[in-house]
C-alpha cells in the first residue's frame, strides 16, 4: 500500500525575478489561485514555494467543492467559490477535475439528525438550495445502504474535484497570465523597511515589492512569528485513503457522522474517518491554550491529542532567526505525517456497516496530511496588522480546498483596493481580539 498521495509534476521557473508587484509566499490552491487572480489583473506576481505546488495539504484534502455545513460566516464567499469552480476548467485551459455531482449527509443518530435540520434552516436564509431526506428517500437515493439511517441532507449544486490534478493545473493557469512560479525556493523572510514590506528574503536572494501575500497554510505561524507578529494558528494531522473495488454506491461526496468518502476520477474512492483528527501537543498548544480552549469544549470529540517526539523538535526549532542563515522552511521542504492506521481501520469499519459494498475493498494507498485551524475555524483573511503592505490568506481549517478560489479572489480584491466579493469583516484578523 501507498504511503503518499501522487501530485501532478509542475517545474518551477529556472530564473528569479529581481522585483514584483506583489510576492506570494506558498503554492498551495489558496497561494496560487492568488497569483493568477492578480496576474490576471495585470500586476507582476513572484510566488515563491519552498517545495512543490501543491505538495501538502491543497493535494491531501478529500475533494470536496462545498457550501452545505460551511460555517454560516463562511457562506456568501462558499457560493462564489462554487460559481469560480464551476467555470474554472474553461478559464485556466486545464483539468480540475471538478464535477457538479451534489452531495449527501445522512444521518444515523438522533443528534446527528438535529444538526443537518438545523443546517438546512440556516442554508435557506443564505440561499443554499438543499433538500430534507427521509430514511426511505435516502435508501432509494442509495440502494446500498445498511442499517438505521434516520435521514439526510441533500445539496445539488455541491460537488468534488480532483486535488492532485486541480493545483497544478491552476499553476499553469498562473504562469501563462504572467506570475512567476518558483519551486524550492523558501521565503525565509519578510523584508521590511520603516515599517512596511519592502519584498522577501528568499534562499536564493532578495526580491522586492511593495506588496506581499502570505498563504503559506501550517508554516503561516511559524514565518511571522520570526518578526514578532502572533497569529493564532495550530496543526491538526488528517489521514486519507484511495480505496478500490467498491462498487454500487452514490455517485457523489456522501458522508455520515463517522466517515465520508467521495468517487475519483480513477475509478476508486477516497474514504476518511470523519470529524477526527489527531492533534499533536506542541509548544504552541500552551502557548495558544486559551484561545483555543472554546472551541476544544465544543468540539473535544474531533481531536485526539497525541504527545511526542514531535513536540522536542518543535522545541529546538528556533522562533528567530537572519535571513542569511539556513531555516526550517529549508529543512523541511513538505511535511509528510503518518497516517493513523487506527483511523484507517475505523473508517473501513463504520463505511462497511453502513456500505456493505467497502468490506470487499483494497485500500491503495493512505496518506495524512497537516491542517491549519484558527480558533474559530474560520480563516483569516485580511491586512497584517502593524505591517504596511502585508496580507495574510490563511488558517483555511480544512476548508482550503473547496473555498480556495473564493478566499484567493477576495484576497485580490484587498491587493487591489477594489471592492470584495464577499463580506470581508468575518476574516478578519482583529476578531481574535475582541
Amino acid at each position: 500500500m501507498g504511503i503518499s498521495v501522487p501530485v501532478a509534476p509542475f517545474a518551477g521557473d529556472q530564473d528569479m525575478p529581481k522585483a514584483a508587484d506583489v510576492v506570494v509566499v506558498g503554492g498551495g490552491i489558496v497561494g496560487v489561485m492568488t497569483a493568477l487572480e492578480l496576474a490576471e489583473a495585470g500586476l507582476s506576481v513572484a510566488l515563491c514555494e519552498k517545495g512543490v505546488i501543491a505538495g501538502e495539504q491543497s493535494s491531501r484534502n478529500w475533494g470536496w467543492v462545498r457550501q452545505m455545513g460551511r460555517a454560516e460566516a463562511e457562506l456568501p464567499l462558499a457560493a462564489h467559490s462554487l460559481d469560480l469552480w464551476r467555470n474554472l476548467d474553461a478559464r485556466i485551459q486545464g483539468a480540475t477535475g471538478f464535477r457538479q455531482t451534489g452531495i449527501t449527509y445522512a444521518a444515523f443518530t438522533e443528534r446527528d439528525a438535529r444538526h443537518w435540520q438545523a443546517w438546512h434552516e440556516i442554508g435557506k436564509r443564505h440561499g443554499v438550495e438543499t433538500a430534507l431526506l427521509s430514511a426511505e428517500q435516502v435508501r432509494q437515493a442509495a440502494p446500498g445502504i445498511s442499517g438505521k439511517v434516520r435521514m439526510a441532507l441533500w445539496s445539488p449544486h455541491d460537488g468534488c474535484a480532483e486535488p492532485w490534478l486541480a493545483v497544478p493545473a491552476m499553476a499553469n493557469a498562473a504562469r501563462k497570465a504572467g506570475a512567476h512560479i518558483l519551486t524550492s525556493c523558501a521565503v525565509r523572510s519578510l523584508d521590511i523597511e520603516a515599517g512596511r514590506v519592502a519584498g522577501v528574503i528568499t534562499e536564493h536572494g532578495r526580491i522586492h515589492a511593495q506588496k506581499v501575500v502570505i498563504a503559506g497554510g501550517a508554516w503561516s505561524r511559524t514565518l511571522l512569528g520570526n518578526h514578532d507578529i502572533d497569529f493564532p494558528q495550530l496543526r491538526v494531522v488528517g489521514t486519507v485513503a484511495r480505496v478500490m473495488g467498491a462498487k454500487g454506491l452514490p455517485e457523489h461526496p456522501f458522508g455520515t457522522e463517522d466517515f465520508s468518502f467521495r468517487p475519483r476520477l480513477d475509478g476508486g474512492h477516497t474514504l476518511a474517518l470523519r470529524n477526527a483528527n489527531i492533534a499533536e501537543i506542541l509548544p504552541d498548544n500552551f502557548r495558544l491554550f486559551r484561545q483555543y480552549l472554546p472551541r476544544l469544549r465544543e468540539n473535544w470529540r474531533e481531536f485526539h491529542l497525541r504527545f511526542g517526539p514531535s513536540f522536542f523538535k518543535a522545541m529546538a526549532v528556533p522562533r528567530h532567526w537572519e535571513s542569511d542563515t539556513s531555516t526550517i522552511f529549508e529543512a523541511v521542504r513538505t511535511l509528510e505525517p503518518k497516517p493513523s492506521r487506527l483511523f484507517l481501520k475505523r473508517a473501513l469499519r463504520n463505511a462497511g456497516r453502513s456500505f456493505p459494498a467497502f468490506n470487499t475493498i483494497e485500500t491503495t494507498h493512505a496518506w495524512a496530511g497537516v491542517i491549519d485551524v484558527t480558533p474559530d475555524a474560520v480563516p483569516v483573511i485580511d491586512r497584517i496588522p502593524g505591517l504596511a503592505g502585508a496580507y495574510l490568506a490563511s488558517g483555511c481549517s480544512g476548508h482550503g480546498f473547496g473555498l480556495g478560489p473564493g478566499i484567493a479572489r477576495l484576497t485580490a480584491d484587498l491587493v487591489l483596493d477594489r471592492p470584495p466579493v464577499a463580506d470581508p469583516s468575518p476574516f478578519r484578523w482583529d476578531r481574535f481580539n475582541a
